[in-house]
Protein backbone atom coordinates (compact mmCIF):
# COMPACT_ATOMS: atom_id res chain seq x y z
CA UNK A 1 0.00 0.00 0.00
CA UNK A 2 2.56 2.41 0.65
CA UNK A 3 4.47 1.46 -2.59
CA UNK A 4 0.85 2.45 -4.02
CA UNK A 5 0.54 5.73 -2.35
CA UNK A 6 4.11 6.66 -3.42
CA UNK A 7 3.66 6.24 -6.94
CA UNK A 8 0.08 7.51 -6.52
CA UNK A 9 1.75 10.96 -5.32
CA UNK A 10 4.29 10.91 -8.08
CA UNK A 11 1.95 10.79 -11.09
CA UNK A 12 0.57 14.35 -10.09
CA UNK A 13 3.11 15.36 -11.88
CA UNK A 14 4.60 15.14 -15.57
CA UNK A 15 7.92 15.55 -17.16
CA UNK A 16 8.17 18.23 -20.01
CA UNK A 17 7.20 21.98 -20.13
CA UNK A 18 3.49 22.56 -20.06
CA UNK A 19 2.13 24.30 -23.22
CA UNK A 20 1.89 27.80 -23.61
CA UNK A 21 0.62 29.48 -27.10
CA UNK A 22 3.79 30.68 -29.33
CA UNK A 23 3.63 34.34 -29.45
CA UNK A 24 2.43 36.20 -33.15
CA UNK A 25 2.49 39.40 -35.10
CA UNK A 26 -0.99 40.39 -34.70
CA UNK A 27 -2.34 43.83 -35.45
CA UNK A 28 -5.32 45.63 -34.11
CA UNK A 29 -7.61 45.71 -37.85
CA UNK A 30 -6.32 44.76 -41.20
CA UNK A 31 -4.84 47.06 -43.26
CA UNK A 32 -6.86 46.47 -46.44
CA UNK A 33 -9.84 47.01 -44.10
CA UNK A 34 -10.02 50.93 -43.89
CA UNK A 35 -13.20 52.24 -45.06
CA UNK A 36 -14.56 48.58 -45.17
CA UNK A 37 -18.56 48.40 -44.71
CA UNK A 38 -19.37 46.70 -41.92
CA UNK A 39 -21.25 43.49 -41.96
CA UNK A 40 -23.95 42.47 -39.29
CA UNK A 41 -22.84 37.93 -40.19
CA UNK A 42 -25.57 35.91 -41.34
CA UNK A 43 -26.71 32.86 -39.92
CA UNK A 44 -25.58 30.64 -42.72
CA UNK A 45 -22.16 31.79 -41.57
CA UNK A 46 -22.82 31.54 -38.00
CA UNK A 47 -23.70 28.09 -38.71
CA UNK A 48 -20.57 27.25 -40.99
CA UNK A 49 -23.23 27.54 -44.01
CA UNK A 50 -20.73 30.29 -45.59
CA UNK A 51 -21.86 29.10 -49.44
CA UNK A 52 -25.70 30.39 -48.57
CA UNK A 53 -25.18 33.80 -48.54
CA UNK A 54 -25.25 33.97 -52.47
CA UNK A 55 -28.67 32.84 -52.12
CA UNK A 56 -28.58 30.25 -55.00
CA UNK A 57 -30.72 27.01 -54.15
CA UNK A 58 -28.97 24.69 -56.72
CA UNK A 59 -25.57 26.02 -55.43
CA UNK A 60 -26.75 24.85 -52.13
CA UNK A 61 -27.57 21.53 -53.09
CA UNK A 62 -24.18 21.35 -55.11
CA UNK A 63 -22.25 21.40 -51.75
CA UNK A 64 -24.27 19.36 -49.63
CA UNK A 65 -23.62 16.80 -52.76
CA UNK A 66 -19.90 17.94 -52.30
CA UNK A 67 -20.14 17.10 -48.39
CA UNK A 68 -21.54 13.80 -49.38
CA UNK A 69 -19.70 12.18 -51.95
CA UNK A 70 -16.39 14.19 -52.44
CA UNK A 71 -14.04 11.46 -52.44
CA UNK A 72 -10.28 13.74 -51.36
CA UNK A 73 -12.70 14.60 -48.25
CA UNK A 74 -13.66 10.82 -47.58
CA UNK A 75 -10.06 10.08 -47.86
CA UNK A 76 -9.30 13.06 -44.87
CA UNK A 77 -12.03 11.85 -43.22
CA UNK A 78 -10.67 8.50 -42.68
CA UNK A 79 -7.13 10.37 -41.31
CA UNK A 80 -9.09 11.53 -38.69
CA UNK A 81 -10.16 8.52 -37.29
CA UNK A 82 -7.23 7.13 -37.37
CA UNK A 83 -6.01 9.60 -35.33
CA UNK A 84 -8.98 9.49 -33.20
CA UNK A 85 -7.98 5.80 -32.62
CA UNK A 86 -4.91 6.49 -31.55
CA UNK A 87 -6.09 8.34 -28.87
CA UNK A 88 -8.50 5.39 -27.63
CA UNK A 89 -5.05 3.76 -27.84
CA UNK A 90 -3.02 5.95 -25.55
CA UNK A 91 -5.87 6.32 -23.03
CA UNK A 92 -5.90 2.60 -23.06
CA UNK A 93 -2.92 2.94 -21.96
CA UNK A 94 -3.55 3.70 -18.33
CA UNK A 95 -5.15 0.88 -17.38
CA UNK A 96 -3.94 -2.48 -16.21
CA UNK A 97 -3.48 -5.42 -18.79
CA UNK A 98 -5.14 -8.81 -18.30
CA UNK A 99 -4.60 -11.64 -20.64
CA UNK A 100 -5.55 -15.40 -19.84
CA UNK A 101 -3.44 -18.56 -21.02
CA UNK A 102 -4.98 -22.41 -21.49
CA UNK A 103 -2.04 -24.89 -22.71
CA UNK A 104 -1.39 -28.67 -23.10
CA UNK A 105 2.30 -29.27 -23.53
CA UNK A 106 3.65 -32.93 -24.66
CA UNK A 107 7.30 -33.25 -23.82
CA UNK A 108 10.41 -35.55 -24.25
CA UNK A 109 13.43 -36.68 -22.01
CA UNK A 110 17.01 -39.16 -22.41
CA UNK A 111 16.45 -42.21 -25.26
CA UNK A 112 18.45 -44.86 -26.93
CA UNK A 113 18.46 -47.26 -29.74
CA UNK A 114 16.75 -50.96 -29.55
CA UNK A 115 13.61 -49.12 -27.23
CA UNK A 116 10.49 -51.06 -26.57
CA UNK A 117 7.19 -49.15 -25.72
CA UNK A 118 4.86 -50.12 -23.07
CA UNK A 119 1.10 -48.62 -22.70
CA UNK A 120 1.93 -46.23 -20.16
CA UNK A 121 4.03 -44.27 -22.27
CA UNK A 122 7.32 -45.70 -20.95
CA UNK A 123 9.96 -46.86 -23.17
CA UNK A 124 12.72 -49.29 -22.29
CA UNK A 125 16.28 -49.78 -24.35
CA UNK A 126 19.03 -51.41 -22.19
CA UNK A 127 20.21 -49.17 -19.56
CA UNK A 128 18.93 -45.98 -21.34
CA UNK A 129 14.83 -44.86 -21.09
CA UNK A 130 13.12 -42.11 -22.41
CA UNK A 131 9.93 -40.62 -20.90
CA UNK A 132 7.20 -38.54 -22.97
CA UNK A 133 5.04 -36.64 -20.62
CA UNK A 134 1.86 -33.96 -20.70
CA UNK A 135 1.59 -31.01 -18.87
CA UNK A 136 -1.73 -28.95 -18.94
CA UNK A 137 -1.73 -24.92 -17.53
CA UNK A 138 -4.60 -22.59 -17.30
CA UNK A 139 -3.21 -19.33 -15.77
CA UNK A 140 -4.30 -15.64 -15.71
CA UNK A 141 -2.49 -12.67 -15.90
CA UNK A 142 -2.19 -8.79 -14.88
CA UNK A 143 0.02 -6.23 -15.89
CA UNK A 144 0.26 -2.52 -14.68
CA UNK A 145 2.56 0.18 -15.51
CA UNK A 146 2.46 3.15 -13.23
CA UNK A 147 2.53 6.19 -14.99
CA UNK A 148 5.18 7.90 -11.96
CA UNK A 149 7.04 10.70 -14.59
CA UNK A 150 3.87 11.47 -16.69
CA UNK A 151 4.97 9.77 -19.91
CA UNK A 152 1.29 7.94 -20.67
CA UNK A 153 -0.18 11.54 -19.79
CA UNK A 154 2.10 13.22 -22.24
CA UNK A 155 1.64 10.70 -24.57
CA UNK A 156 -1.88 11.14 -24.76
CA UNK A 157 -1.78 15.01 -24.88
CA UNK A 158 0.50 14.60 -27.76
CA UNK A 159 -2.16 12.09 -29.71
CA UNK A 160 -5.14 14.05 -28.82
CA UNK A 161 -3.61 17.11 -29.67
CA UNK A 162 -2.47 15.33 -33.29
CA UNK A 163 -6.25 14.12 -33.20
CA UNK A 164 -7.17 17.80 -33.12
CA UNK A 165 -4.92 18.77 -35.57
CA UNK A 166 -6.29 16.04 -37.92
CA UNK A 167 -10.25 17.40 -37.32
CA UNK A 168 -8.58 21.22 -38.31
CA UNK A 169 -7.26 19.49 -41.63
CA UNK A 170 -10.46 17.64 -42.35
CA UNK A 171 -11.76 21.24 -41.96
CA UNK A 172 -9.49 23.29 -44.11
CA UNK A 173 -10.14 20.40 -46.77
CA UNK A 174 -13.70 20.61 -46.75
CA UNK A 175 -13.22 24.44 -46.94
CA UNK A 176 -10.91 24.16 -49.37
CA UNK A 177 -13.47 21.90 -51.81
CA UNK A 178 -16.54 24.24 -51.13
CA UNK A 179 -14.62 26.95 -52.20
CA UNK A 180 -13.33 25.29 -55.03
CA UNK A 181 -17.05 24.56 -56.14
CA UNK A 182 -18.25 28.09 -55.09
CA UNK A 183 -15.83 29.47 -57.26
CA UNK A 184 -16.56 27.00 -60.37
CA UNK A 185 -20.28 27.54 -59.77
CA UNK A 186 -20.31 31.33 -59.83
CA UNK A 187 -17.92 31.41 -63.28
CA UNK A 188 -19.88 28.95 -65.09
CA UNK A 189 -23.19 31.32 -64.41
CA UNK A 190 -20.94 34.51 -65.35
CA UNK A 191 -19.89 32.32 -68.56
CA UNK A 192 -23.79 32.08 -68.88
CA UNK A 193 -24.47 35.39 -69.06
CA UNK A 194 -21.34 36.11 -71.11
CA UNK A 195 -22.98 33.12 -74.05
CA UNK A 196 -26.65 34.94 -73.65
CA UNK A 197 -24.32 38.26 -74.50
CA UNK A 198 -22.43 37.04 -77.38
CA UNK A 199 -26.13 35.56 -78.70
CA UNK A 200 -27.57 38.35 -78.22
CA UNK A 201 -24.32 40.18 -79.97
CA UNK A 202 -25.09 37.50 -82.85
CA UNK A 203 -28.56 38.56 -83.31
CA UNK A 204 -27.95 42.04 -83.89
CA UNK A 205 -25.05 41.01 -86.32
CA UNK A 206 -27.21 38.92 -88.17
CA UNK A 207 -29.46 41.74 -88.63
CA UNK A 208 -26.84 44.77 -89.40
CA UNK A 209 -25.29 41.79 -92.14
CA UNK A 210 -28.64 41.16 -93.90
CA UNK A 211 -29.30 45.72 -93.59
CA UNK A 212 -25.63 45.71 -95.38
CA UNK A 213 -26.40 43.03 -98.23
CA UNK A 214 -29.91 44.68 -98.75
CA UNK A 215 -28.10 47.65 -98.74
CA UNK A 216 -25.60 46.91 -101.39
CA UNK A 217 -27.89 44.88 -103.68
CA UNK A 218 -29.44 48.20 -104.00
CA UNK A 219 -26.07 49.34 -104.32
CA UNK A 220 -25.92 52.13 -101.65
CA UNK A 221 -23.38 50.66 -100.17
CA UNK A 222 -19.64 48.83 -101.28
CA UNK A 223 -18.86 45.46 -100.95
CA UNK A 224 -16.54 45.86 -98.44
CA UNK A 225 -19.09 46.76 -95.82
CA UNK A 226 -20.65 43.02 -96.97
CA UNK A 227 -17.46 42.01 -95.73
CA UNK A 228 -17.23 43.23 -92.89
CA UNK A 229 -20.20 42.71 -91.58
CA UNK A 230 -19.83 38.93 -91.66
CA UNK A 231 -16.09 38.70 -90.56
CA UNK A 232 -17.70 40.68 -87.52
CA UNK A 233 -20.63 38.30 -87.69
CA UNK A 234 -18.81 35.25 -87.67
CA UNK A 235 -15.86 36.55 -84.72
CA UNK A 236 -18.48 36.79 -82.52
CA UNK A 237 -19.92 33.53 -83.50
CA UNK A 238 -16.22 31.94 -83.06
CA UNK A 239 -16.05 33.71 -79.18
CA UNK A 240 -19.35 32.16 -78.30
CA UNK A 241 -18.31 28.99 -79.64
CA UNK A 242 -15.27 29.35 -77.41
CA UNK A 243 -17.35 29.76 -74.21
CA UNK A 244 -18.92 26.41 -74.68
CA UNK A 245 -15.28 24.94 -73.91
CA UNK A 246 -14.61 26.39 -70.99
CA UNK A 247 -18.41 25.74 -69.42
CA UNK A 248 -17.79 22.10 -70.27
CA UNK A 249 -14.29 22.61 -68.27
CA UNK A 250 -15.97 24.11 -65.40
CA UNK A 251 -19.22 21.56 -65.54
CA UNK A 252 -16.72 18.88 -65.25
CA UNK A 253 -14.82 19.93 -62.49
CA UNK A 254 -18.25 20.27 -60.67
CA UNK A 255 -18.97 16.72 -61.56
CA UNK A 256 -15.44 15.41 -59.83
CA UNK A 257 -15.68 17.77 -56.87
CA UNK A 258 -19.47 16.12 -55.95
CA UNK A 259 -17.69 12.64 -56.76
CA UNK A 260 -19.78 11.67 -60.09
CA UNK A 261 -18.22 10.82 -63.36
CA UNK A 262 -18.69 14.19 -65.75
CA UNK A 263 -20.61 11.90 -67.80
CA UNK A 264 -23.30 11.51 -65.75
CA UNK A 265 -23.32 15.52 -64.46
CA UNK A 266 -25.17 18.56 -66.47
CA UNK A 267 -26.16 21.71 -65.28
CA UNK A 268 -28.42 23.75 -67.14
CA UNK A 269 -28.18 27.54 -67.72
CA UNK A 270 -30.26 29.29 -65.78
CA UNK A 271 -31.34 33.25 -66.01
CA UNK A 272 -29.83 34.70 -62.78
CA UNK A 273 -25.69 35.26 -61.57
CA UNK A 274 -25.84 34.90 -57.66
CA UNK A 275 -25.41 38.58 -56.24
CA UNK A 276 -21.99 39.47 -54.42
CA UNK A 277 -22.90 38.65 -50.75
CA UNK A 278 -21.71 41.48 -47.31
CA UNK A 279 -18.53 39.61 -45.99
CA UNK A 280 -17.79 40.99 -42.15
CA UNK A 281 -14.36 40.67 -42.12
CA UNK A 282 -13.61 41.21 -37.90
CA UNK A 283 -9.74 41.67 -36.56
CA UNK A 284 -6.85 39.68 -36.64
CA UNK A 285 -6.74 37.86 -33.57
CA UNK A 286 -9.96 35.87 -35.02
CA UNK A 287 -7.85 34.21 -37.25
CA UNK A 288 -6.40 32.23 -35.09
CA UNK A 289 -9.33 30.29 -34.14
CA UNK A 290 -11.26 30.65 -37.41
CA UNK A 291 -8.93 29.40 -39.96
CA UNK A 292 -8.79 25.68 -39.86
CA UNK A 293 -5.04 25.62 -41.07
CA UNK A 294 -3.95 27.83 -38.00
CA UNK A 295 -5.36 25.75 -35.61
CA UNK A 296 -4.20 22.44 -37.23
CA UNK A 297 -0.38 24.52 -36.88
CA UNK A 298 -1.10 25.17 -33.08
CA UNK A 299 -2.43 21.65 -32.07
CA UNK A 300 0.86 20.52 -33.83
CA UNK A 301 3.04 22.67 -31.66
CA UNK A 302 0.96 21.21 -28.64
CA UNK A 303 2.13 17.87 -30.00
CA UNK A 304 5.38 18.72 -30.28
CA UNK A 305 5.39 20.25 -27.07
CA UNK A 306 4.35 16.67 -25.44
CA UNK A 307 6.84 15.28 -27.20
CA UNK A 308 9.89 16.51 -25.46
CA UNK A 309 7.86 15.00 -22.20
CA UNK A 310 7.56 11.86 -23.99
CA UNK A 311 11.67 11.43 -24.46
CA UNK A 312 12.61 12.88 -20.82
CA UNK A 313 10.56 10.43 -19.09
CA UNK A 314 13.04 7.83 -20.65
CA UNK A 315 15.40 9.25 -17.84
CA UNK A 316 13.52 8.39 -15.13
CA UNK A 317 12.64 4.64 -14.13
CA UNK A 318 9.65 2.74 -15.01
CA UNK A 319 7.10 0.83 -12.45
CA UNK A 320 4.90 -2.37 -13.71
CA UNK A 321 2.94 -4.32 -11.02
CA UNK A 322 2.70 -7.45 -12.36
CA UNK A 323 0.63 -10.41 -10.75
CA UNK A 324 -0.54 -14.17 -11.87
CA UNK A 325 -1.58 -17.01 -10.86
CA UNK A 326 -3.36 -20.19 -12.03
CA UNK A 327 -3.16 -24.30 -12.34
CA UNK A 328 -0.60 -26.49 -13.82
CA UNK A 329 -0.77 -30.32 -13.75
CA UNK A 330 0.21 -33.41 -15.46
CA UNK A 331 -3.12 -34.67 -15.99
CA UNK A 332 -6.82 -33.54 -16.84
CA UNK A 333 -8.17 -35.40 -13.74
CA UNK A 334 -6.60 -33.02 -10.78
CA UNK A 335 -5.63 -30.25 -13.23
CA UNK A 336 -8.16 -27.97 -11.72
CA UNK A 337 -7.16 -28.23 -7.96
CA UNK A 338 -5.77 -26.80 -4.77
CA UNK A 339 -2.52 -28.81 -5.02
CA UNK A 340 -2.20 -27.81 -8.10
CA UNK A 341 -2.49 -24.01 -8.49
CA UNK A 342 0.34 -21.36 -8.40
CA UNK A 343 0.55 -17.45 -7.93
CA UNK A 344 2.89 -14.74 -8.46
CA UNK A 345 3.00 -10.90 -7.75
CA UNK A 346 5.36 -8.13 -7.56
CA UNK A 347 6.55 -4.50 -8.61
CA UNK A 348 9.49 -4.38 -11.00
CA UNK A 349 11.98 -1.27 -11.96
CA UNK A 350 13.24 -0.58 -15.19
CA UNK A 351 15.78 1.94 -15.98
CA UNK A 352 18.32 2.80 -18.69
CA UNK A 353 22.00 3.74 -16.75
CA UNK A 354 24.31 4.05 -19.82
CA UNK A 355 23.35 4.30 -23.53
CA UNK A 356 26.01 6.66 -24.97
CA UNK A 357 23.65 9.49 -25.05
CA UNK A 358 20.82 7.73 -27.03
CA UNK A 359 18.65 9.67 -25.09
CA UNK A 360 19.51 13.04 -24.72
CA UNK A 361 19.51 12.50 -28.64
CA UNK A 362 15.98 12.09 -28.42
CA UNK A 363 15.47 14.85 -26.61
CA UNK A 364 17.06 17.41 -28.71
CA UNK A 365 15.19 15.84 -31.38
CA UNK A 366 12.11 16.57 -30.17
CA UNK A 367 13.07 19.70 -28.83
CA UNK A 368 14.13 21.33 -32.51
CA UNK A 369 10.87 19.53 -33.31
CA UNK A 370 9.00 21.69 -31.61
CA UNK A 371 10.98 24.75 -32.37
CA UNK A 372 10.29 23.84 -36.10
CA UNK A 373 6.70 23.59 -35.49
CA UNK A 374 6.70 27.07 -33.72
CA UNK A 375 8.34 28.21 -36.98
CA UNK A 376 5.53 27.21 -39.07
CA UNK A 377 2.83 28.04 -36.86
CA UNK A 378 3.95 31.63 -36.82
CA UNK A 379 4.32 31.37 -40.80
CA UNK A 380 0.67 30.15 -41.16
CA UNK A 381 -0.28 32.65 -39.35
CA UNK A 382 1.33 35.28 -41.10
CA UNK A 383 0.19 33.74 -44.34
CA UNK A 384 -3.31 34.27 -43.01
CA UNK A 385 -3.09 38.10 -42.84
CA UNK A 386 -1.56 38.14 -45.52
CA UNK A 387 -4.31 36.14 -47.75
CA UNK A 388 -6.98 38.09 -46.33
CA UNK A 389 -5.37 41.44 -46.88
CA UNK A 390 -4.80 40.64 -50.40
CA UNK A 391 -8.56 39.97 -51.19
CA UNK A 392 -9.80 42.73 -49.12
CA UNK A 393 -7.67 44.88 -51.63
CA UNK A 394 -8.56 42.92 -54.18
CA UNK A 395 -12.59 43.18 -53.89
CA UNK A 396 -11.91 47.31 -53.48
CA UNK A 397 -10.00 47.63 -56.37
CA UNK A 398 -12.71 45.30 -58.48
CA UNK A 399 -15.41 47.50 -57.05
CA UNK A 400 -13.51 50.80 -58.05
CA UNK A 401 -12.78 49.45 -61.60
CA UNK A 402 -16.10 47.81 -61.81
CA UNK A 403 -17.55 51.37 -61.57
CA UNK A 404 -14.97 52.90 -64.29
CA UNK A 405 -15.96 50.11 -66.61
CA UNK A 406 -19.42 50.18 -65.83
CA UNK A 407 -19.17 54.10 -66.93
CA UNK A 408 -16.86 53.45 -69.79
CA UNK A 409 -19.35 50.78 -70.85
CA UNK A 410 -22.39 53.78 -70.67
CA UNK A 411 -19.67 55.86 -72.63
CA UNK A 412 -19.68 53.28 -75.53
CA UNK A 413 -23.65 52.44 -75.62
CA UNK A 414 -23.82 56.11 -76.05
CA UNK A 415 -21.31 56.36 -78.72
CA UNK A 416 -22.70 52.99 -80.31
CA UNK A 417 -25.93 54.81 -80.90
CA UNK A 418 -24.61 58.03 -82.35
CA UNK A 419 -22.30 55.82 -84.92
CA UNK A 420 -25.31 53.82 -85.93
CA UNK A 421 -27.89 56.77 -86.50
CA UNK A 422 -25.04 58.51 -88.60
CA UNK A 423 -23.96 55.64 -90.87
CA UNK A 424 -28.31 55.66 -91.21
CA UNK A 425 -27.95 58.63 -92.51
CA UNK A 426 -25.00 57.60 -94.74
CA UNK A 427 -22.71 60.08 -93.32
CA UNK A 428 -20.33 57.54 -92.36
CA UNK A 429 -18.95 54.31 -93.84
CA UNK A 430 -19.64 51.12 -92.01
CA UNK A 431 -15.71 50.56 -91.10
CA UNK A 432 -17.07 53.09 -88.43
CA UNK A 433 -19.60 50.97 -86.88
CA UNK A 434 -18.20 47.69 -86.27
CA UNK A 435 -15.45 49.33 -84.17
CA UNK A 436 -17.61 51.15 -82.29
CA UNK A 437 -20.01 47.73 -81.73
CA UNK A 438 -16.57 45.70 -81.04
CA UNK A 439 -15.75 48.46 -78.39
CA UNK A 440 -19.18 48.14 -76.68
CA UNK A 441 -19.48 44.26 -76.93
CA UNK A 442 -15.77 44.68 -75.58
CA UNK A 443 -16.85 46.56 -72.94
CA UNK A 444 -20.08 44.34 -71.85
CA UNK A 445 -17.66 41.64 -71.66
CA UNK A 446 -15.17 43.49 -69.34
CA UNK A 447 -17.81 43.89 -66.82
CA UNK A 448 -18.71 40.34 -66.77
CA UNK A 449 -15.45 39.67 -66.21
CA UNK A 450 -14.99 41.49 -63.14
CA UNK A 451 -18.49 40.34 -61.65
CA UNK A 452 -17.07 37.26 -61.39
CA UNK A 453 -13.48 37.97 -60.27
CA UNK A 454 -15.11 40.17 -57.23
CA UNK A 455 -17.59 37.23 -56.33
CA UNK A 456 -14.74 34.48 -57.06
CA UNK A 457 -12.42 37.20 -54.64
CA UNK A 458 -15.64 37.12 -52.32
CA UNK A 459 -15.34 33.28 -51.93
CA UNK A 460 -11.63 33.46 -51.43
CA UNK A 461 -11.91 36.48 -48.60
CA UNK A 462 -14.71 34.10 -46.97
CA UNK A 463 -12.43 31.16 -46.87
CA UNK A 464 -9.59 33.01 -45.94
CA UNK A 465 -11.25 34.14 -43.22
CA UNK A 466 -12.14 30.64 -42.11
CA UNK A 467 -15.87 30.27 -43.70
CA UNK A 468 -17.38 30.35 -40.22
CA UNK A 469 -15.43 27.40 -38.89
CA UNK A 470 -14.97 27.83 -35.07
CA UNK A 471 -11.70 26.02 -33.20
CA UNK A 472 -14.04 25.27 -30.54
CA UNK A 473 -15.30 22.46 -32.75
CA UNK A 474 -12.29 20.82 -31.75
CA UNK A 475 -13.35 20.37 -27.95
CA UNK A 476 -15.75 17.66 -28.41
CA UNK A 477 -12.79 15.15 -27.24
CA UNK A 478 -10.25 17.50 -24.89
CA UNK A 479 -6.97 16.29 -24.10
CA UNK A 480 -5.73 15.79 -21.09
CA UNK A 481 -4.22 18.44 -19.10
CA UNK A 482 -1.82 17.78 -16.81
CA UNK A 483 0.61 19.67 -14.54
CA UNK A 484 4.13 19.10 -15.21
CA UNK A 485 7.75 19.51 -14.13
CA UNK A 486 10.33 21.67 -16.10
Amino acid sequence: MALLAIALSLGACAVGPDYQRPQVADSVAFKQAAGWKPATPADALQQGEWWKLYGDEQLNQLVERLNAGNQTLASAEAQYRQARALVRGARASFFPTIGADVGVTRAGQGGGSNTIGTSDGISVSGSNASRVSKSYSASLGVSWELDLWGRLRRQLEADSASRDASAADLAGVRLSLQSELVQSYLQLRILDEQKRLLDASVKAYQRSLRLTENQYNAGIVPKSDVTQARTQLKSTEAQAIDLEYQRAQLEHAIAVLIGLPPAEFELAEVEQVPELPAVPVGVPSALLERRPDIAAAERRVIAANAGIGVEKAAYYPDLVLSASGGYRSGGLDDWISAPNRFWSIGPSFAMTLFDGGIIRSRVEQAEASYDQTVADYRQTVLEGFREVEDYLVQLQVFEREGMVQQEALDAARESLRLIENQYKAGTIDYNSVVNVQTSALSNERTLLSLRGSRLTASVQLIAALGGGWDARQLQEEPAMQVSGKK
